[in-house]
């Protein structure tokens, strides 16, 4: 298959920075599906969305005359990347983070006060 403008081919990360990931692609080109063509919402990391050997469905959306190929995720499968991100799924809702908030909270100001007592000879403490 040609690698032609429009066509969507199927490839393997092989490399991932931070503004984008690299791609190998059928007869060995690599091209980059730059940070902002990896997903329909906003990428902050594309580690979230992507790691190295993943296979991926992947548009090409630009070839230059010097041989650069520019790919992209989101126009290939428009579908499946309305998702949230790998790490976004597992995270904790606000409710559960408050709460463990509170609860450090309250050990730290505890133990703040045990510390504190112990310096000025507390509560029942032997004094002269």
């Amino acid at each position: 298959m040609s690698l032609e403008q429009g066509n969507i081919v199927e490839g393997v990360v092989t490399g991932i920075t931070s503004f984008g990931a690299f791609v190998e692609l059928p007869g060995g080109r690599t091209g980059l599906v730059h940070i902002s063509e990896v997903a329909e919402v906003y990428v902050k990391d594309i580690n979230d969305f992507l790691k190295v050997n993943d296979k991926v469905k992947v548009k090409i959306i630009s070839v230059d005359p010097k041989g650069k190929i520019g790919l992209s995720l989101k126009q290939a499968n428009p579908s499946t990347n309305n998702r949230a991100p790998r790490k976004a799924r597992f995270e904790p809702s606000f409710e559960d983070k408050l709460a463990k908030f509170m609860k450090e909270s309250d050990e730290r100001l505890s133990d703040l006060k045990r510390q504190t007592e112990s310096k000025r000879g507390g509560r029942g403490g032997f004094r002269y």
